[in-house]
């Protein structure tokens, strides 16, 4: 059977077993273990890893399709595996276009290990300090937001450092979670999305090899490395949110249908509907502008997606607002799903980058200035 047949299958398969526990995960504040457990049964971790490196080879729309109905059924779980799954993409990209990628490709594949994503709160300036020692840097640095890491292996992640010879610099490497000094420090306490285990990963004094950094750039310009980041990641991490609202909309209109006579009740789906278009237009948008990973990385590439982000992250908020007033009171208790549903949604709104810095990123590439300000 085609690995993309194995994920359909996989994502009805699991779905109502997913869906059965996910409301006791997020009243615990727990990570979905057995989620994960059962995903890397099926090899899902290693889906988009080409064949030719031992992977699936499955695209990177068809990821996304899986994502976006994995999320139907537990939105932390498919939002965990979404950081793990852009990381993926980007190492199959940078592979793709002669660059570093394929020893990584290749050891998730050996291993279906889960990588796990630090990027959403460093973006241009990172934070911590390393330090240069004989034969690569001590990391001093504490890192938020590390989606699916009480079940991760390999941290991607970044440090900043004065160094003598360039000025302000970032480095990026990986790190195993199993070294000595890498600390996990338990405290995923959130509104929404409350079982994807993004807590805080702390190093303390983490000895990285000089082999180890793949990357060592300015600190705070726009780098070209985040014009594939952005690229690749936000049609994954916004293909969740869109089966969440997705869902939302689906308990809001099942709802809806008893009082289908009721001219403000019709209204009120048909505005319900025309924001979920709009989320689902925008995120069918940015899936197109990837193009299963052939597209050319730019600045203007990057504002394009970024502006779709935003569009898509204010739909969905919108949808899941509007079916609780559908729903009305009944909306309001948990046991109905909309509430929590409503709290995931507004989670999309802090993935990078927000409204505010996403408008002024896209209006300074659209007057042809850097991204950023220097």
């Amino acid at each position: 059977m085609p690995f993309d047949m194995i994920l359909q299958d996989t994502a009805d398969t699991l779905g109502a077993d997913f869906a059965s526990r996910s409301a006791g995960f997020e009243c615990r504040d727990a990570f979905v273990h057995e989620n994960y457990a059962a995903l890397k049964a099926r090899k899902v971790f290693s889906a988009q890893v080409p064949e030719e490196l031992g992977g699936g080879g499955v695209s990177h729309g068809e990821m996304c399709a899986f994502l976006r109905r994995l999320a139907h059924d537990c939105p932390s779980t498919a939002l965990a595996v979404s950081m793990h799954q852009h990381l993926v993409a980007a190492a199959r990209k940078n592979d793709q276009d002669g660059k570093a990628g394929k020893a990584l490709l290749e050891k998730v594949a050996g291993g279906e290990l889960v990588l796990v994503s630090t990027g959403a709160n460093d973006w241009l300036e990172s934070n911590g300090e390393a330090r240069k020692t004989d034969g690569g840097y001590v990391i001093n640095a504490v890192k938020p937001f590390a989606s699916g890491s009480p079940c991760g292996d390999i941290a991607i992640t970044s440090c900043a450092c004065d160094c003598p010879d360039d000025g302000p610099s970032v480095l990026h490497f990986p790190v195993s979670l199993k070294t000595e000094g890498v600390e996990l420090l338990g405290d995923w306490e959130a509104m929404g999305m409350r079982a994807t285990g993004s807590q805080t990963l702390r190093f303390n004094d983490v000895f990285v090899p000089e082999e180890a950094v793949g990357l060592k750039r300015p600190r705070g310009p726009f780098h070209g490395a985040f014009s594939v980041i952005v690229t690749v990641a936000m049609p994954l991490i916004m293909s969740v949110y869109t089966g969440v609202a997705e869902s939302a909309a689906a308990i809001a209109l099942e709802k809806a249908r008893a009082r289908s006579g009721d001219p403000v009740t019709v209204l009120q789906v048909g505005e319900m509907e025309n924001l979920l278009v709009t989320a689902q237009i925008a995120l069918e948008s940015m899936i197109a502008l990837c193009d299963d990973l052939a597209f050319t990385p730019s600045e203007a590439l990057a504002s394009q997606v970024l502006a779709r982000k935003t569009i898509c992250a204010n739909a969905v908020i919108a949808v899941t607002e509007k079916a609780l007033e559908i729903c009305g009171g009944a909306g309001f208790m948990r046991k109905a799903g909309i509430e929590r549903l409503l709290r995931d949604a507004h989670a999309s709104q802090f993935h990078p980058l927000p409204e505010k810095r996403q408008q002024m990123f896209t209006g300074r590439v659209s007057l042809g200035l850097p991204p950023v300000a220097a």
